[in-house]
């Protein structure tokens, strides 16, 4: 049998095998948790004397048949197996008897006693009846053995490629090693290089520190002693912006500490080389101030050049070079701030005049002596102040009606030059007053902030206000003489009430926006206001007592049958220009002039009601003629509010329910 063969082959020539050949086993491999055991740093050696890729129980580890050249000379474990046989394993597999138990059976020939002592139970068979049976079992043995040898065959192939696959897992697992332990080397001299980092780093940390130290220690004496180049040059010969700007004040802090430091501590080395340059860099600086000022100065008098744009753009930007000029050289900065006054001074004279002679050409109705409350029949001619323009529409002088809307308006922009030399529309005196002090308000406003921003604080805010009073002292004189020309002549009480209101509106404006320097030419304005409408209510209060008394004191029989108990002409104006007063009156108080001046030209009107009343002879109708002019007035006033609208209400509410009886 082929299986005797190969016990007897594998008994007695043990030798013939490789000696790093591996026997195959059937049980499964035992293999350590982790794959492999990484490196340790030099000079620390870890447990134990081996370090094996793969911990199993054969004799020989699967490493150790292969050896390249100059490989690790890493220590492989040599134990020797004690573990069973793998032939009689085989054997067992294959149902056989072990081939050692054979040959021992085989090398027995005799027959012992105790041979002979065995008790053999043929189980009640007869020696034919079990030599046939033994040879059924023999021919089926021969069969079984026939059939596994035949599976031998079939299956060594397989055995064979698992003999392939084994070899090249060896072959696998030895390159394995050998890069593992190339990887534990390479880690070593990573170790090393990160140890000799890090103690590069600290070193370099510390001298880092040591330098942060010195550096804030001795930082802020170096910047004060000395000036970088980049910052002369730029001061020198760069164009005046920004960072010129921001340049310019830190020469301005420079020089300060060295002005301190000499009279603190004298003048030491360094000082003493510092010193020279910023006295000279300051000049330089105060001179290119001084040539970029005028410049700007001179642009303002270019022709129709809008000051404001250059106030925001070129001053007011730059509006720390005048504060570094008055420190420095203060009476060079006041010779260039007259320089700057004379020039805005001549800016808005010519530009006022130019603006107060388109409005010159605006028509306006003229209001004169005629037009007074006691002329019965008026001559109402509407004409202009210029001779040569034509007669405008007719107007009514007692009457408000949408002059009122001119004090109402949103509209804060006045007129333009053009729009006044081409306006063909007749107006009423309110109305070139309300632009031109429109105009000069707004102007007036953004001059004191521009001068309150640019020149303070190096200039209090008093010496602000008289810069601003000389600037504006010939626009000011425009101003009045543009309320005198208007109102001088003029009779038009609601439209001189109209300019106080105006003007009235005009300071709390300027209350707002904080601009107290033109307080003067508004109580200036105010004072040629109202002395003439005292003037313009007295001659109505005149014109009503002449009429009074020219009325006849006993009327003849035929001028009584002539008299009407309707309103008289009298009385609806009256009760217009009382309508007017009270409307553009709503917030005034008691102590107003107009107050009186109404209650006296109220006083007159009553007592020409009741000398023309005595007209009549009898006593009814004098009572219906008074009842039907009080009533007149009553609803003329009924729909205005405010205090003094009620008063008056009251009063005449109060005398038309005094006559009513006689109705």
């Amino acid at each position: 049998m082929w299986l005797d063969r190969l016990a007897v082959q594998s008994n007695s020539s043990p030798s013939s095998s490789q000696p790093g050949s591996r026997p195959y086993s059937p049980l499964p491999r035992r293999t350590s948790s982790s794959p492999y055991v990484t490196s340790q740093r030099p000079g620390l050696t870890p447990r134990g004397s081996q370090l094996s890729l793969i911990s199993n129980d054969s004799s020989i580890s699967l490493l150790a048949s292969r050896r390249v050249n100059g490989s690790s000379g890493l220590k492989q474990s040599q134990t020797t197996y004690d573990g069973p046989d793998s032939v009689e394993i085989l054997g067992q597999i294959l149902g056989t008897t072990s081939f050692a138990e054979s040959a021992a059976n085989r090398t027995t020939d005799t027959i012992g006693e105790r041979d002979l002592e065995l008790d053999f139970d043929f189980d009640g068979l007869s020696l034919r009846q079990l030599a046939s049976s033994n040879k059924a079992d023999t021919e089926d043995a021969d069969s079984y053995q026939r059939q596994t040898t035949e599976e031998f065959e079939t299956s060594k192939a397989q055995f064979e490629d698992l003999h392939r696959s084994i070899a090249a897992c060896d072959g696998v697992l030895s390159s394995v090693e050998t890069n593992l332990t190339s990887f534990r080397n390479d880690l070593a001299a990573v170790s090393a290089d990160i140890e000799s980092l890090q103690s590069r780093s600290t070193a370099l940390n510390v001298r880092l520190e040591n330098r942060k130290s010195v550096e804030k220690a001795f930082g802020p004496v170096v910047e004060e002693l000395s000036v970088s180049p980049h910052v002369v040059s730029k001061i020198s010969e760069g164009h005046i912006d920004e960072t010129w700007v921001k340049m310019l004040a830190d020469v301005d802090k420079r020089a300060a500490s060295y002005k301190k430091s000499i009279a603190s501590q004298g003048e030491s080395k360094a000082w003493a080389d510092l010193g020279p340059l910023l006295e000279k860099l300051t000049m330089k600086a105060v001179e290119r101030i001084r040539d970029f000022i005028v410049a700007q100065i001179k642009a303002l008098r270019s022709p129709h050049i809008n000051a404001q744009i250059i106030q925001q753009h070129n001053f007011l930007k730059f509006k720390e070079l005048y504060a570094f000029l008055h420190k420095h050289h203060s009476k060079l900065a006041e010779e260039i701030s007259q320089a700057y006054m004379n020039t805005m001074r001549w800016y808005y004279a010519n530009q006022f005049t130019r603006y107060q002679k388109a409005l010159d050409k605006l028509k306006l109705h003229i209001i004169d002596k005629n037009d007074v409350l006691g002329h019965e029949e008026p001559t109402r001619r509407a004409t202009v102040l210029s001779a040569t323009k034509s007669a405008g529409p007719p107007h009514d002088a007692f009457n408000l009606g949408r002059r009122i809307d001119l004090l109402k308006t949103s509209n804060a922009a006045a007129l333009s030059s053009y729009l006044a030399e081409e306006d063909q529309t007749t107006h009423y005196l309110e109305f070139p007053f309300r632009n031109f002090n429109l105009a000069l308000i707004d102007n007036a406003t953004a001059e004191y902030t521009f001068l309150a921003t640019y020149f303070s604080p190096p200039l209090s805010l008093q010496a602000v206000s008289r810069h601003f009073n000389y600037i504006f002292e010939p626009t000011f004189a425009l101003g009045k003489t543009l309320t005198r020309t208007l109102t001088a002549e003029s009779y038009d009480a609601l439209g001189l009430l109209l300019c106080i209101r105006l003007n009235q509106h005009l300071a709390f404006e300027l209350q707002r926006r904080k601009v107290p320097a033109v307080d003067g030419y508004i109580n200036m304005t105010t004072m040629l206001l109202w002395p003439r409408l005292q003037v313009v209510m007295d001659h109505h209060c005149e014109s009503v007592r002449q009429l009074t008394n020219s009325l006849p004191t006993k009327p003849r029989a035929a001028d009584q049958n002539k008299l009407s108990a309707a309103p008289h002409l009298i009385t609806q104006r009256f009760g217009q220009i009382l309508q007017g007063v009270l409307a553009l009156s709503t917030e005034a108080g008691d102590d107003e002039p107009v107050v009186t001046s109404l209650r006296r030209l109220r006083s007159e009107a009553e007592a020409f009601l009741t000398r023309l009343s005595q007209s009549f002879g009898d006593k009814r109708k004098r009572e219906r003629f008074l009842y039907n002019n009080y009533s007149l007035i009553s609803t003329i006033i009924s729909d205005v509010t405010g205090k003094l609208a009620v008063e008056q209400q009251d009063h005449f509410e109060g005398l038309r329910s005094a006559f009513q009886e006689g109705v």
